[in-house]
């Protein structure tokens, strides 16, 4: 069975063409490592609630733009052995590849899928 991880990001909006790149240098090792698929998506028309919202939930100021990425894998196995590897992989190392955001806002989890209606 399909496993997604999601990630709800904080990015400075100044920031955005350095947040596309590390995606893309981090996407090309995760697809390497088994995910099937990343998709990146760029904040749009984040409204802000009364109770809570996305940006309440990462801390933004008003400078940043709420981003939503999430990792499709085959299993949630293929998932735990392809972060694990991640993790250890020198090109994802802070100093080579460094986050364009602040990386402690970041909320993320890992989810089964029970409705896929793109299939």
């Amino acid at each position: 069975m399909r496993y997604i991880d999601g990630f709800v990001i904080p990015v400075p909006a100044g920031n955005k063409d350095k947040y596309l790149a590390a995606s893309k240098k981090m996407t090309s090792v995760l697809k390497r490592l088994g995910a099937l698929r990343v998709v990146d998506c760029w904040g749009d028309d984040v409204p802000h609630g009364k109770l809570t919202d996305m940006h309440m939930a990462v801390k933004a100021d008003p400078s940043e733009t709420i981003c939503l990425t999430w990792i499709e894998w085959p299993s949630k196995q293929a998932r735990n052995e392809g972060m694990a590897k991640m993790m250890s992989d020198p090109r994802m190392k802070p100093d080579v590849n460094p986050m364009p955001f602040d990386g402690k806002r970041m909320i993320y989890g890992g989810f089964v899928p029970v409705l896929d209606t793109g299939r």
